[in-house]
Protein backbone atom coordinates (compact mmCIF):
# COMPACT_ATOMS: atom_id res chain seq x y z
CA UNK A 1 0.00 0.00 0.00
CA UNK A 2 1.48 3.45 -1.07
CA UNK A 3 2.12 5.76 2.09
CA UNK A 4 -0.25 8.80 1.57
CA UNK A 5 1.51 12.18 0.15
CA UNK A 6 0.10 13.92 3.48
CA UNK A 7 -0.16 11.87 7.02
CA UNK A 8 -3.36 11.26 8.11
CA UNK A 9 -2.70 10.74 11.60
CA UNK A 10 -0.68 12.97 14.42
CA UNK A 11 0.90 10.42 16.39
CA UNK A 12 0.31 12.24 19.50
CA UNK A 13 -3.40 12.87 19.39
CA UNK A 14 -3.37 9.09 18.11
CA UNK A 15 -1.69 8.51 21.33
CA UNK A 16 -3.99 10.52 23.84
CA UNK A 17 -6.84 8.65 21.79
CA UNK A 18 -5.96 5.73 22.73
CA UNK A 19 -5.09 6.31 26.39
CA UNK A 20 -8.76 7.96 26.75
CA UNK A 21 -10.21 5.03 25.07
CA UNK A 22 -7.99 2.85 27.91
CA UNK A 23 -8.80 5.48 30.55
CA UNK A 24 -12.52 5.36 30.01
CA UNK A 25 -13.41 1.89 28.92
CA UNK A 26 -10.28 -0.37 29.88
CA UNK A 27 -7.44 -1.80 28.39
CA UNK A 28 -9.83 -4.67 26.95
CA UNK A 29 -11.77 -1.82 25.05
CA UNK A 30 -8.48 -1.17 23.54
CA UNK A 31 -8.04 -2.33 19.60
CA UNK A 32 -6.57 -0.77 16.27
CA UNK A 33 -10.30 -0.71 14.76
CA UNK A 34 -11.76 0.84 17.91
CA UNK A 35 -8.66 3.54 17.55
CA UNK A 36 -8.84 3.92 14.17
CA UNK A 37 -12.85 4.85 14.57
CA UNK A 38 -12.33 7.26 16.94
CA UNK A 39 -9.74 8.80 14.45
CA UNK A 40 -12.12 8.95 11.75
CA UNK A 41 -9.31 6.82 9.58
CA UNK A 42 -9.78 3.29 8.45
CA UNK A 43 -7.43 0.91 10.34
CA UNK A 44 -4.94 0.23 7.91
CA UNK A 45 -4.36 3.76 7.96
CA UNK A 46 -2.58 3.17 11.25
CA UNK A 47 -0.06 0.89 10.14
CA UNK A 48 1.69 4.45 8.53
CA UNK A 49 2.46 5.72 11.46
CA UNK A 50 2.79 2.52 13.99
CA UNK A 51 4.15 -0.79 13.80
CA UNK A 52 1.67 -2.68 16.07
CA UNK A 53 -0.12 -2.32 18.68
CA UNK A 54 2.27 -2.84 20.60
CA UNK A 55 4.52 0.13 19.53
CA UNK A 56 0.66 2.66 20.27
CA UNK A 57 1.33 0.86 23.81
CA UNK A 58 4.48 1.85 24.10
CA UNK A 59 4.34 5.75 23.32
CA UNK A 60 1.02 5.34 25.92
CA UNK A 61 3.06 3.63 28.73
CA UNK A 62 5.76 7.27 27.55
CA UNK A 63 2.62 9.39 28.11
CA UNK A 64 1.74 8.56 31.06
CA UNK A 65 5.28 8.89 32.43
CA UNK A 66 5.70 12.07 31.32
CA UNK A 67 2.92 12.50 33.22
CA UNK A 68 4.96 12.55 36.47
CA UNK A 69 6.32 16.35 38.17
CA UNK A 70 9.34 16.10 38.58
CA UNK A 71 9.73 17.53 42.72
CA UNK A 72 12.58 20.46 42.98
CA UNK A 73 15.51 19.52 44.98
CA UNK A 74 16.28 20.42 48.69
CA UNK A 75 19.17 22.39 49.11
CA UNK A 76 20.14 20.73 51.67
CA UNK A 77 20.55 16.90 52.41
CA UNK A 78 17.22 15.99 52.58
CA UNK A 79 17.86 13.94 49.89
CA UNK A 80 15.37 10.98 51.13
CA UNK A 81 12.41 13.67 51.21
CA UNK A 82 12.90 14.16 47.43
CA UNK A 83 13.00 10.66 46.50
CA UNK A 84 9.90 9.76 48.36
CA UNK A 85 7.94 12.84 46.90
CA UNK A 86 9.25 11.92 43.34
CA UNK A 87 7.63 7.76 44.48
CA UNK A 88 4.57 9.67 45.59
CA UNK A 89 4.08 11.94 41.97
CA UNK A 90 4.54 8.99 40.31
CA UNK A 91 1.98 6.84 42.48
CA UNK A 92 -0.16 9.54 41.58
CA UNK A 93 -0.16 9.54 37.85
CA UNK A 94 -0.34 5.48 37.99
CA UNK A 95 -3.68 5.47 40.01
CA UNK A 96 -4.75 8.30 37.79
CA UNK A 97 -4.43 5.89 35.01
CA UNK A 98 -5.47 2.83 36.69
CA UNK A 99 -6.88 1.13 33.59
CA UNK A 100 -3.48 1.70 31.75
CA UNK A 101 -1.74 0.28 34.34
CA UNK A 102 -0.44 -3.04 33.26
CA UNK A 103 0.62 -1.64 30.54
CA UNK A 104 3.08 0.02 32.57
CA UNK A 105 4.68 -3.58 33.25
CA UNK A 106 5.47 -4.21 30.13
CA UNK A 107 6.11 -0.91 28.46
CA UNK A 108 8.01 0.50 31.04
CA UNK A 109 10.13 3.25 29.38
CA UNK A 110 13.91 2.87 31.19
CA UNK A 111 15.46 3.92 28.37
CA UNK A 112 13.62 7.51 28.14
CA UNK A 113 13.64 7.61 32.23
CA UNK A 114 17.82 6.58 31.73
CA UNK A 115 18.42 10.20 32.21
CA UNK A 116 16.19 11.07 34.57
CA UNK A 117 18.25 8.55 36.73
CA UNK A 118 21.35 9.81 35.93
CA UNK A 119 20.73 13.01 37.31
CA UNK A 120 19.27 11.37 40.85
CA UNK A 121 22.43 9.33 40.75
CA UNK A 122 24.30 12.54 40.75
CA UNK A 123 21.95 13.85 43.41
CA UNK A 124 22.91 10.58 45.46
CA UNK A 125 26.36 11.54 44.93
CA UNK A 126 26.44 15.09 46.11
CA UNK A 127 24.48 13.95 49.13
CA UNK A 128 26.80 12.03 50.30
CA UNK A 129 25.47 8.25 49.59
CA UNK A 130 28.14 5.40 48.00
CA UNK A 131 28.46 5.12 44.78
CA UNK A 132 27.49 1.39 45.51
CA UNK A 133 24.22 1.91 46.86
CA UNK A 134 22.87 3.79 43.89
CA UNK A 135 21.31 1.08 41.60
CA UNK A 136 20.28 -0.59 44.60
CA UNK A 137 18.37 2.32 45.44
CA UNK A 138 16.96 3.27 42.01
CA UNK A 139 16.11 0.24 40.83
CA UNK A 140 14.20 -0.74 44.12
CA UNK A 141 12.48 2.52 43.82
CA UNK A 142 11.26 1.91 40.96
CA UNK A 143 10.09 -1.44 41.54
CA UNK A 144 8.43 -0.86 45.05
CA UNK A 145 6.44 2.34 43.28
CA UNK A 146 5.55 0.09 40.21
CA UNK A 147 4.65 -2.96 41.78
CA UNK A 148 2.45 -0.90 44.33
CA UNK A 149 1.08 1.04 42.44
CA UNK A 150 0.08 -1.06 40.03
CA UNK A 151 -1.58 -3.67 42.51
CA UNK A 152 -3.79 -0.61 43.97
CA UNK A 153 -4.32 0.90 40.69
CA UNK A 154 -6.24 -2.44 39.50
CA UNK A 155 -8.23 -2.89 42.61
CA UNK A 156 -11.59 -1.69 42.00
CA UNK A 157 -12.39 2.15 42.94
CA UNK A 158 -14.35 1.43 45.72
CA UNK A 159 -11.77 -0.78 47.11
CA UNK A 160 -8.69 1.39 46.49
CA UNK A 161 -7.93 2.50 49.30
CA UNK A 162 -8.96 0.17 52.07
CA UNK A 163 -5.96 -1.60 53.97
CA UNK A 164 -6.83 -5.23 54.57
CA UNK A 165 -10.66 -4.46 53.25
CA UNK A 166 -11.92 -8.17 53.86
CA UNK A 167 -10.11 -9.19 57.17
CA UNK A 168 -12.62 -11.05 59.65
CA UNK A 169 -11.96 -9.98 63.30
CA UNK A 170 -13.68 -13.54 64.39
CA UNK A 171 -10.94 -15.28 62.16
CA UNK A 172 -8.36 -13.05 62.16
CA UNK A 173 -8.58 -11.37 65.35
CA UNK A 174 -4.49 -10.20 65.22
CA UNK A 175 -4.39 -8.82 61.71
CA UNK A 176 -7.96 -7.15 62.84
CA UNK A 177 -6.60 -5.58 65.63
CA UNK A 178 -3.46 -4.00 63.37
CA UNK A 179 -5.69 -2.40 60.94
CA UNK A 180 -7.98 -0.74 63.80
CA UNK A 181 -4.38 0.99 65.12
CA UNK A 182 -3.42 1.65 61.95
CA UNK A 183 -3.72 5.51 61.62
CA UNK A 184 -2.11 5.86 58.34
CA UNK A 185 -4.25 6.31 55.12
CA UNK A 186 -2.63 4.36 51.98
CA UNK A 187 -0.78 7.52 50.55
CA UNK A 188 0.82 7.71 53.94
CA UNK A 189 1.57 3.42 54.11
CA UNK A 190 2.89 4.14 50.52
CA UNK A 191 5.24 6.99 51.95
CA UNK A 192 6.29 5.51 54.54
CA UNK A 193 7.28 2.09 53.07
CA UNK A 194 9.60 4.34 50.20
CA UNK A 195 11.32 5.91 53.23
CA UNK A 196 12.08 2.76 55.35
CA UNK A 197 13.47 1.00 52.14
CA UNK A 198 15.78 4.48 51.92
CA UNK A 199 16.63 4.47 55.32
CA UNK A 200 17.29 0.13 55.51
CA UNK A 201 19.72 0.76 52.40
CA UNK A 202 21.41 3.31 53.70
CA UNK A 203 21.95 2.33 57.36
CA UNK A 204 22.22 -1.85 57.08
CA UNK A 205 25.18 -3.25 57.10
CA UNK A 206 27.38 -4.13 54.04
CA UNK A 207 26.24 -7.17 52.17
CA UNK A 208 29.53 -9.27 52.55
CA UNK A 209 30.57 -9.41 49.49
CA UNK A 210 27.90 -11.01 47.81
CA UNK A 211 27.72 -11.62 43.92
CA UNK A 212 25.31 -10.26 41.58
CA UNK A 213 21.21 -12.13 41.55
CA UNK A 214 22.17 -12.77 45.87
CA UNK A 215 24.91 -15.57 44.84
CA UNK A 216 27.68 -15.54 46.64
CA UNK A 217 30.84 -13.89 44.56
Amino acid sequence: MPRPSQPLINRKVAVATALAIIDTEGLGAFSLPRLARELGVRAPSLYHHFEDRAEILEEVAQSIVLETVIPRKPSGDDWMNWFVALAMNFRRVILRHGNAAPILLEFLPRDMLSPLYDDAAEFLTQAGVATGLHVLILDGLEKLTLGAAVTEAMRRPARRGRIFGHVDPASQPALAQAVKANELTAADLFAETIRAFLLGVTTAPPAGGRGQDGEDG
